[in-house]
């Protein structure tokens, strides 16, 4: 048992929370990371025991374009900074992992600005992957290189190269001398070299007991990944997707069909492998932005801390903020936002009451850490599955109908059960308990201790209303203080979803998946092929079948593209003139190979 087993996870977009401007100048340092301190307290008092914050080091906008590996971002402050926020973190017991990017740098990466400069008597040539001084680019570098997703801005490290390995080896020893960190998500893992996740995973074992390394992969056999050899953990992107839309569609097979997958790779017995859950990121709208009916903000986190995995809490949904996907901006998913605004939410905030009750229930039930998965009860609105473990059954009920519903479920070897979280209390009559699942709702049932009195932890009550956000975001850095806006404020974010605007290309991801499987897959993680009626009005409204085809091919081309750095004009024309459905659809295949 590691401390990662039992965690609860808050995640973190600093550059975003924090209001840093969009461009880094490179013109000195603004100690903004002090200002999360409160935050730490915060992230104590909803349950989370660990912190998922990245990207931190220096780059020149969203954080994944890395200029110094060694240096913290001087948007957010200085190293000693960051080394005074995990000891504050490590002080509340939270664990803290940072983003590891390293697929690829930035083009102001020393080893890069060298070949700019020395060209072929560059000594870190080979550093990057395919460097060609006979071809060009749209910097007019006199040379190309390959990248990542398409885009320059990101340029591929050479992870075989074994100076490449030991420089970043040698970054993490830094980082753990340095910060004292416990772990690291691996950005882009899914197209990192395995060779050198496995030199990772020795560097991990080396450098301090129950050292974690979670990479963020999209789709595909998790096993490949999360291994003895390799990585401790991936993101369940498959679990994300069918969280939201099997609520959406009122189709809980669609869940339970994910875990039997997730199942056959070894993910629901105790001692399988444990998944990275979550409902939203900096990368993909916010949950209650994606739920039809916002009361299903209730049994869908029921079930993102009762499913086998690691649960996470995207800073502000805790607080059912809303978060779109813009066609040019992430800034909705990534707003600046003031935790004085938030002060009394556990208390008034039925979202955030509901979150800090699940904490409670999940840290001090070992059998959803620890227990194996069974399936109880399967209907398209209603759905219920045990943890067992050490003898113990603990029974999960969740309910997506507006009415409420009956079960009869096989219980553990226990007399009575009571509600976790509402308190309820239910006796055992030949073998079984007899719930009453409230509509939109859940319960988690524990086995009642004799002579335990447990009080239910939060009131029922029907989540509706999308919390606020704070005035920080409308431009402002963490003092209040206006940011100028820039001239590439459009710089995106990367790597983890591939969709924008999902409404408006709904019917060309259904096209492009009934062309290849593989696309399909890759789409349905990211949550590009949620079907609603609000998606067909809209686009029914753009003109014939075939143009909506188009037009969503090109939509979903710009969303990957923009994703990984500034869209110039003559990049978003060269995708618009583009009218054949044929090459379209290989230009996003282009994407995933």
């Amino acid at each position: 048992m590691a401390w990662y087993d039992e965690a609860i996870f808050y995640h973190i977009y600093p550059l975003g929370l924090l209001g840093a401007p969009k461009e880094n100048s490179y013109d000195g340092v603004t100690h903004r990371l002090k200002e999360l301190d409160p935050w730490i307290n915060h992230i104590k008092e909803i349950g989370c025991n660990a912190l998922y914050i990245g990207p931190l080091f220096e780059s020149v906008g969203h954080g994944y374009e890395t200029t110094d590996y060694r240096k913290l971002d001087s948007r957010l402050g200085d190293n000693k900074d960051l080394k005074r926020f995990v000891k504050k973190c490590h002080d509340k017991g939270i664990r803290v992992i940072l983003d590891g990017v390293f697929n690829h740098t930035g083009r102001d990466f020393f080893a890069f600005k060298d070949i700019k400069e020395n060209r072929e008597n560059s000594r870190y040539k080979d550093w990057y992957c395919n460097v060609n001084f006979g071809g060009n680019n749209e910097y007019n570098d006199g040379f190309s290189y390959d990248n990542w997703g398409g885009f320059n801005l990101l340029v591929k490290l050479n992870q075989r190269n074994p100076e490449v390995k030991d420089y970043i080896c040698d970054t993490i020893r830094f980082w753990v001398s340095e910060f004292d960190i416990d772990g690291l998500r691996l950005d882009a893992a899914d197209v990192l070299d395995f060779d050198f996740m496995k030199a990772l995973r020795a560097v991990a074992n080396e450098v301090k007991p129950e050292f974690w390394l979670m990479g963020e992969v999209i789709h595909g056999d998790y096993t490949r990944w999360v291994n003895e050899g390799t990585l401790h953990s991936v993101t369940n992107y498959v679990m994300h997707k069918a969280l939201y839309s099997g609520h959406n569609d009122h189709n809980y097979f669609e869940i339970a069909h994910t875990q039997r997958w997730l199942d056959g790779m070894g993910g629901s017995s105790g001692q399988g492998f444990k998944l990275y859950n979550f409902v939203d990121n900096h990368d993909v709208e916010r949950i209650f932005t994606k739920l039809s009916n916002k009361a299903h903000f209730t049994p869908v986190h029921i079930l993102l801390y009762t499913l086998p995995g690691i649960p996470s809490i995207y800073y502000g949904s805790e607080f059912a903020i809303e978060g779109r996907k813009e066609k040019l901006s992430d800034a909705s998913l990534r707003p600046a936002l003031n935790i004085k605004d938030y002060k009394d939410s556990v208390k008034n905030n039925p979202a955030t009451k509901l979150v800090a009750a699940l904490g409670k229930v999940r840290s001090e039930t070992p059998e959803l850490s620890y227990g194996d998965y069974k399936e109880l009860h399967l209907q398209n609105r209603q759905y219920a599955f045990s943890r067992n473990y050490d003898g113990r059954s603990v029974v999960v009920t969740v309910n997506n109908d507006d009415n409420d519903c009956m079960l009869t479920l096989p219980a553990g070897n226990s007399v009575e059960y009571v509600g976790a979280l509402f308190g309820e209390r239910i006796t055992v009559n030949n073998g079984c308990i007899q719930v009453c699942v409230k509509a939109n709702s859940g319960e988690i049932w524990v086995p009642a201790e004799k002579g335990n009195k447990k009080k239910k932890l939060v009131e029922l009550q029907t989540i509706t209303e999308a919390g606020k956000i704070s005035d920080a975001s409308e431009n402002k850095g963490a003092s209040g203080t206006k940011e100028k806006n820039d001239t590439h404020s459009d710089i995106k974010g990367t790597e983890a979803d591939s969709h924008t605007e999902r409404e408006d290309f709904e019917t060309a991801s259904e096209v492009t998946a009934e062309s290849n499987p593989v696309i399909e897959s890759k789409m349905d993680s990211a949550g590009i092929s949620e079907k609603n009626s609000e998606a067909k009005s809209i686009s029914d409204s753009k003109g014939t079948y075939e143009e909506g085809v188009i037009a969503g091919l090109q939509e979903a081309i710009l969303a990957i593209m923009e994703k990984n750095g500034y869209v110039t004009d003559q990049m978003r024309n060269d995708v618009y003139n583009n009218t054949h459905h044929d090459s379209l659809v290989n230009w996003v295949k282009s994407f995933i190979r």
